[in-house]
């Protein structure tokens, strides 16, 4: 069995695209998923699967959702290895998990626009690409953050954040 963590991206956000979490372990339950463990509304989940290809997985919840709930959201699945790799390539180092922010991205970008990013950076800021993550260090928040809003168009691949204080929660579920 492989270790996977599912990132929904844009479910039970601002009343749009609601699934609850319930409905979702089921969901993947009938896929033959097991062990399965969510973390807030957002869509954070830990899970074992006999399926080798994350990929083919992520596509055939995505579709399931959709099928079960009409709407057919971007699921980014990684192995726990990746999780933890991502971890021990943070280059940040803060204790306060709002402030730093982990943008998995669905592959490595091949020509990001850095200086986009830098163009609207504020001071206190910081950003670093590292694989198929991008680490974004915003102490004065990520909602007033140009450069947050920037991250996906500029890397030009699809990706979805998580805080600190969540990816921290993940490892954790993971080691469980």
């Amino acid at each position: 069995m492989n270790t996977y963590i599912a990132l929904f991206r844009g479910i039970n956000v601002g009343g749009k695209h609601i699934l609850p979490m319930k409905d979702l372990v089921q969901l993947l339950e009938k896929l033959g998923c097991e062990q399965v463990k969510t973390y807030i509304q957002s869509g954070n989940v830990v899970f074992q699967h006999k399926e080798q290809q994350a990929n083919t997985l992520g596509t055939e919840i995505s579709s399931q959702i959709l099928e079960g709930h009409g709407f057919e959201p971007n699921v980014l699945l990684l192995e726990a290895a990746d999780l933890q790799e991502a971890v021990e390539n943070n280059p940040f180092n803060t204790e306060n998990g709002k402030d730093l922010h982990f943008y998995f991205l669905a592959s490595h970008p091949e020509n990001p626009d850095f200086e986009k990013l830098t163009a609207v950076q504020l001071p206190s800021e910081a950003f670093t690409l590292r694989h198929k993550v991008f680490y974004l260090y915003a102490p004065d928040g990520i909602g007033r953050s140009k450069l947050a809003a920037k991250v996906e168009r500029c890397m030009g691949v699809p990706a979805t954040a998580r805080n600190w204080n969540t990816v921290r929660k993940l490892v954790s579920m993971v080691g469980q």
